[in-house]
């Protein structure tokens, strides 16, 4: 049996912190090994701990995330990062490939997303001996590496996918299809195409609307991206 994958959380906000250390040991071959607020506490936990890849806010209140990085590679810390921002700045993504940063996951996220990162990091961190040929290089490397978006099933539009999405984020008490047909602009039928692709791929759950005469209706609510 091999052994789990040492995470250390280092976020500044407690809320993500705990929601980001519940969904790492929801992972299997993973566990969480503490948390840090700040960079000074992550050394500090590196220094006395075996942490095998930090999952790492870059805005800490006490240091940059990637001024971080660097900095533990000059110490001779060797755990590989993902880095978990906000920020979407390309040429800050490209300094952080230098320092260990191995994936990026942007804020706000959910479980399922986290989950595939971890998965991939897990499958490269996995591939050991010596590669055959080139293609064995390149499925490596490529595990690293997000699946590109699946095609919308026939007859759904991404445009009119946002504007449903949109809706039902900004419903709290959630949606039936009839609400999202009102709220859209589209037929009933349609709204629950999209809301029932939403629940498919993880984005939304549903259940059942009590309280009524006959067959309850069914209600849709967004799956919280924020941790």
């Amino acid at each position: 049996m091999t052994d789990p994958i040492r995470v250390l959380v280092v976020e500044d906000d407690p809320v993500a912190a705990d929601a980001h250390e519940l969904y790492v040991g929801r992972v299997p071959g993973f566990v969480a090994v503490g948390k840090a607020r700040t960079g000074a506490q992550a050394r500090r936990v590196l220094d006395r701990t075996q942490v095998d890849l930090l999952l790492l806010d870059l805005h800490l209140p006490d240091v940059h995330g990637l001024q971080f990085a660097r900095s533990l590679r000059a110490a001779g810390h060797h755990a590989d990062v993902i880095a978990v921002t906000s920020a979407r700045d390309l040429a800050m993504v490209r300094e952080g490939v230098s320092l260990g940063v191995v994936q990026y996951v942007l804020k706000p996220f959910t479980f399922a997303t986290l989950r595939d990162r971890l998965v991939r990091y897990a499958e490269f961190r996995g591939a050991a001996g010596e590669a055959s040929g080139q293609d064995e290089v390149d499925r490596a490397l490529a595990a690293l590496r997000a699946p590109a978006p699946a095609a919308l099933p026939k007859g759904l539009s991404g445009p009119t996918l946002q504007r449903v999405t949109g809706a039902l984020r900004e419903a709290p008490d959630g949606l039936t299809a009839a609400g999202v047909a009102e709220a859209v602009g589209i037929s009933r039928i349609t709204g629950r195409r999209y809301l029932e692709h939403l629940v498919d791929t993880g984005r939304a759950a549903r259940s059942p609307l009590y309280g009524q005469v006959g067959r309850p209706e069914l209600v849709y609510r967004w799956v919280s991206q924020t941790p």
